[in-house]
């Protein structure tokens, strides 16, 4: 049995300005989980799409309960991994990311979709799905639901996070005096002067990198 687990939500800030941001949200006070991030891969396609592979490392603190079955010597880092396709064209970021490691004890799917909201002018619509499992016998409906509470809480500090990359980014852009916070724009060349090749800098500026929390 698998627990489904899915959201949507409004991000008050322009595709544009969240893409540049999802690339720059570690380290972030929300995310101090989050000890590394590393590009393993990249690629710009033949259709003008930023394929992108990461893997990330996060602690993986056990329930007290688990602590108790569990070897005190298991490995308390999760390795994940990240797939991230950007298609400029059709303004959307789809994002795939699963645990290599501790599958046995929990399995952990996530599909993200950031679109350009169709109600919400100047604002990115996100979905958000995943799909928690676990293989140990006997012990995986408890394992499931502390897996779904975890996610539930830490997707909560991932938003927190864009939030706080997207204040940043808004520093680095600020908006005229008198003007909208973020500025309309049809396209990503006329989005705060962030043409194709700058928002693959954006991406590069956040590979092969430890994250410093200051905790």
């Amino acid at each position: 049995m698998v627990k489904y687990f899915s959201n949507s939500a409004d991000i008050r800030s322009t595709w544009e300005h969240v893409v540049s941001a999802f690339w720059q949200r570690y380290p972030n006070p929300f995310s101090t989980h989050v000890l590394t991030e590393d590009v393993v891969h990249r690629e710009v396609t033949a259709d003008r799409r930023l394929f992108t592979r990461r893997l990330l490392t996060k602690t993986n603190r056990l329930p007290r309960w688990a602590e108790r079955i569990f070897p005190s010597n298991m490995s308390r880092c999760v390795y994940i991994i990240e797939d991230s396709i950007v298609d400029p064209v059709a303004k959307s970021l789809m994002t795939y990311t699963c645990n290599l490691n501790h599958t046995m004890l929990m399995s952990v799917e996530e599909r993200c979709e950031f679109k350009e909201s169709t109600e919400q002018p100047l604002s990115t619509r996100l979905n958000r799905e995943a799909w928690i499992s676990s293989s140990v016998y006997g012990f995986s409906r408890p394992i499931q639901e502390f897996g779904l509470a975890r996610f539930k809480s830490n997707q909560l500090k991932a938003i927190k996070g864009l939030e706080h990359a997207l204040s940043n980014l808004h520093s680095m852009y600020p908006a005229p005096v008198g003007g909208p916070t973020v500025p309309e724009c049809d396209s990503i060349v006329h989005h705060c002067r962030i043409t194709w090749p700058t928002l693959c800098n954006h991406a590069i500026l956040g590979q092969n990198t430890q994250v410093q929390n200051g905790s």
